[in-house]
């Protein structure tokens, strides 16, 4: 259970939409979540640092206790893979909120507090990466971070998968990337406190939900190993 919950595992997806634009080719996520007390392995790095476009982390960066520095050396890793966005998890406010968040805007890694960032192709076409504040203390504004979102690829960032309910069609969100769930973290036959990580639809959206990185309370897992994810996105009509 222990060495589960401390392995370095990067998990590969590639997912097709028809509002994809084409000009991006095959675009890269790094996406990792729930780091919580854990360093990031330098195996892991290096795996994707050539690979990814961006990279995202999807909340529960630290939580009570975590060196400041053990955070400090997690930014540094991950910028050395490419520009990095972060959403706010529940554990990330038992730290000192304002300096965990000077350290990343000193890193030049962009919060996505109840916001959207569009990224743009050579070409200029361009699709919006939308993240809200945690969900389970109320701080989430799906309006705010919609507002403004004319892009026709719409990727949605919420650390609870929560979030997912308050998505409508007329969002026009294709792409959700969740975490705070560690898979259940003790998942014996399917059955724990939550389901195992995946990847599931829900009407026209897809949503990936990771077992996360790291693990809470105990250091242990069973039945949903830590995980990463290098997510590959392309239009259905790419061929590469």
């Amino acid at each position: 259970m222990w060495k589960e919950a401390f392995r370095n595992f990067v998990r590969y997806h590639t997912l097709s939409f028809q509002e994809f634009p084409k000009s991006f080719g095959e675009y890269r996520i790094f996406f990792i979540s729930d780091i919580h007390r854990r360093e990031i392995d330098d195996s892991i790095i290096k795996e994707v640092k050539d690979q990814a476009n961006i990279v995202i982390i999807g909340g529960d960066l630290t939580e009570k206790n975590v060196p400041l520095y053990r955070t400090y050396r997690n930014i540094e890793k991950l910028k050395k893979i490419g520009r990095v966005f972060f959403v706010w998890g529940n554990n990330d406010y038992e730290v000192d909120s304002q300096m965990l968040e000077s350290l990343l805007l000193d890193w030049g890694v962009e919060i996505l507090t109840n916001r959207h960032v569009s990224i743009f192709s050579k070409e200029g076409e361009s699709f919006a990466i939308i993240g809200i504040d945690d969900i389970s203390m109320e701080r989430d504004r799906l309006d705010q971070a919609l507002y403004g979102v004319k892009d026709p690829f719409r990727l949605f960032i919420t650390h609870n998968p929560e979030g997912v309910k308050l998505l409508n069609d007329e969002h026009n969100i294709q792409l959700v990337l969740a975490g705070h769930t560690h898979g259940g973290q003790i998942n014996v036959f399917g059955l724990g406190l939550y389901r195992k990580g995946r990847i599931y639809s829900q009407g026209n959206i897809t949503v990936l939900i990771s077992n996360g990185y790291g693990t809470t309370l105990l250091p242990f897992r069973f039945g949903a190993k830590a995980e990463t994810h290098l997510i590959t996105i392309k239009h259905k009509n790419c061929k590469n």
